[in-house]
């Protein structure tokens, strides 16, 4: 009697692969995000990272460059959000987690579709004085909030994932990194021009924070497939 044998399926390995490929986007955007805003903050004129955030970068001869920069940005934390889906376990880390990094970057790309107003001397030739908000200006404003707040969220659930699973030091990496998050936003909505550079380098740790999460799922799964 003969016996038939039937060719490995290849579906998952498929989907592995596609899995790798959308977490490896998540790991490469944190970095990039950083290292582009802050090759801009020390090498355009007037730019001052005491009194200006990163989005005024949108305006000037190169704003085109933060603007691309965020949009990419947002559209590959997008994509990390659906690997995330595939490779979280757990209703409700599946659930909430791809759904708040898919928020923090639908937000990344709206503040790239809406440019954040010019002010506080930035570009040179701007009034100090902070001018009425554009409706731009205001767009901006609302999705970049809402990257934020999802962001701040996305490090608390990860901070409860990993007490669960008693490691103890990611749980507190990453609440420690929201808790920052929140605090700096909050200083910076008084006002108050001295918190400027820490509300940038928070935010900055919070998009490499997902990246390094991004790492960890991905490796991972590449322990589980083996």
């Amino acid at each position: 009697m003969q016996t038939v044998i039937k060719p490995a399926s290849t579906s998952n390995e498929k989907t592995t692969k596609w899995t790798r490929t959308f977490l490896v986007s998540g790991v490469i955007t944190g970095p990039f995000f950083a290292v582009v805003s802050l090759i801009q903050a020390f090498t355009r004129p007037g730019f001052d990272l005491t009194r200006h955030v990163l989005s005024l970068l949108e305006n000037g001869n190169l704003g085109w460059l933060q603007i691309s920069t965020f949009l990419l940005s947002g559209l590959l934390f997008v994509v990390c959000a659906i690997g995330m889906r595939q490779t979280l376990y757990g209703s409700y880390d599946r659930r909430w987690v791809p759904l708040l990094i898919g928020m923090v970057g639908a937000g990344m790309i709206g503040a790239g579709c809406f440019t954040a107003d010019p002010g506080l001397g930035f570009p040179p030739g701007t009034p100090i004085s902070t001018p009425a908000m554009s409706w731009h200006g205001f767009g901006h404003m609302i999705m970049s909030l809402l990257s934020f707040l999802a962001l701040i969220a996305a490090s608390c659930i990860f901070a409860r994932r990993f007490f669960a699973q008693r490691k103890h030091g990611w749980a507190l990496y990453s609440l420690i990194s929201g808790i920052l998050c929140f605090i700096t936003l909050v200083g910076l909505s008084t006002g108050h021009l001295w918190i400027t550079s820490a509300f940038v380098f928070t935010m900055l740790n919070g998009y490499i924070w997902i990246s390094i999460m991004a790492a960890k799922l991905l490796a991972e799964r590449t322990r589980t497939s083996v």
